[in-house]
């Protein structure tokens, strides 16, 4: 691990020891650690320490007070890092990679441990007024020294593509399951005073099949078909009529169709299921059905984790591809996934088809990972931004979808991903195959052979 580190870095661990003795301890904590930074600091870093009147023998008192370090009386020649200490040491080489940096310069032991909330480091810095935000992000500007690009290669493609919803209505209900959910709210709207399907029929119908895991999930929550109706009730009551399939969304309900549709394929599914329409008005945060389950007081993030726990056990490998493809992205110091990240999710994977044709033309995932990195750079963004994708990886997962009903896949799989990736010639993922030796021919040959 060490060889990574500058000589700087290596004299404050090798300080940290020395402080880990000094106070007879029986291993080296991150507290050693953080007093070993105030010893060796220099230049804008001792200033950041300076700022706040911190300085060792201040520091070392306060630290004392709450930290529960094991003593000896022995004097042991060697100490070894205690497991908190080997994870921080470990973290330091992420921040690392993230910030475009060959080795672990003191600025990121310094980054690691005003970051560390497993020890007393941080508790103690800020009852001495030390401002562990205001330094994060000085700090994390200062190791940006070997930045590659600043901006993803793709970032100019991230605009939203026109979804044309009208056209993609029979693909929305075109799973028996919410094929049923259609049938339902199209009954409803019947019987309304209104020409337009919004998101209070399609959740009312939702609701209506008793038998669902979804109303069950909702059940958890307190909302049933009932109260949703009651709620419902003190809000409208619409009568029109309704013919085939030629629907007219309110704005709420198309937005929350789309988000459906979009959510279907980012968990891996090639058709949309009523769990899908909900996370889709739970992303949208807008309609009649929003303002309801608002008024029920239900909190988003906890509905939609207990709607979505159920599929991610189910380990769907689209789902499992773009966990890694947004894992990349972060190593990178990105929150932005283009289609070079799907690449390494595929790989990652390592079980499905298209990982297994990448393996018999032997891609690995270092190999990869080193091609990536050399055409995207490194990015500085390190803040838990929401990861979004390129529209040319949105283009890719459109296509992805495409061949799984083509193949009357119920999910997405890796080879539909892969296959996908093909159609985009010009895009990173395929400039990252070419210099690995690979093109599309190889690429389609090899996952019809494993299809045959």
């Amino acid at each position: 691990m060490f060889e990574k580190f500058t000589e700087k870095a290596i004299n404050v661990v090798t300080e940290a020891q020395n402080t880990a003795k000094d106070e007879h301890s029986t291993c080296v904590m991150p507290e050693h650690l953080l007093l070993a930074l105030v010893k060796e600091a220099r230049g804008i870093s001792l200033k950041i320490f300076k700022s706040y009147n911190i300085d060792f023998k201040d520091l070392e008192t306060e630290l004392l007070k709450d930290a529960k370090l094991e003593t000896t009386d022995l004097n042991l020649p060697a100490l070894a890092f205690s497991d908190s200490m080997k994870v921080l040491l470990r973290r330091t080489l992420d921040l690392a990679a993230r910030s475009g940096n060959a080795t672990v310069l003191y600025e990121h032991l310094f980054l690691a441990v005003i970051t560390d909330k497993n020890s007393n480091n941080c508790k103690t810095l800020e009852r001495l007024g030390f401002d562990l935000q205001k330094s994060k992000d000085l700090l994390e500007k200062l190791v940006q020294r070997k930045t590659k690009r600043l901006y993803h290669p793709e970032i100019d493609d991230t605009k939203e593509p026109e979804i044309n919803l009208s056209k993609e209505t029979d693909s929305i209900f075109d799973s028996k399951e919410s094929g049923e959910v259609f049938e339902r709210a199209v009954a409803k709207l019947s019987a309304s005073n209104y020409e337009i399907l919004g998101t209070e029929q399609i959740i009312s119908s939702i609701l209506e099949d008793k038998n669902s895991d979804l109303t069950k999930i909702f059940a958890a929550y307190g909302i049933t078909a009932e109260n949703f109706e009651e709620k419902l009730a003190n809000i409208q009551s619409r009568k029109s009529e309704y013919e085939g399939r030629q629907i007219i969304f309110t704005p709420n309900a198309f937005r929350t169709m789309s988000m459906a549709l979009q959510t279907a394929k980012e968990l891996g599914s090639s058709v949309v299921l009523p769990e899908h329409i909900v996370l889709g008005l739970l992303k949208t945060k807008k309609g009649v059905a929003y303002d309801i389950l608002k008024e029920l007081h239900i909190n988003d993030d906890d509905l939609a984790h207990s709607i979505i726990k159920p599929i991610e056990k189910q380990m769907p490998e689209t789902l499992t591809i773009l966990r890694l493809a947004k894992q990349e992205a972060r190593r990178l110091g990105r929150s932005v996934v283009g289609t070079e990240m799907f690449l390494l999710g595929i790989i990652g994977e390592a079980t499905g088809i298209g990982a297994t044709v990448l393996t018999e033309l032997e891609i690995n995932i270092k190999d990869a990972r080193d091609v990536v990195e050399k055409l995207i750079g490194f990015g500085n963004e390190y803040f838990d931004k929401e990861i979004v994708f390129t529209k040319r990886a949105k283009r890719v997962l459109e296509k992805a979808w495409e061949f799984a009903k083509k193949d009357n896949k119920e999910r997405i799989e890796s080879e539909h991903m892969l296959l996908a990736i093909t159609t985009e010639p010009t895009s990173l993922a395929m400039k990252a195959l070419e210099q690995l030796g690979v093109d599309a021919v190889e690429i389609k040959e090899g996952i019809k052979k494993h299809k045959c």
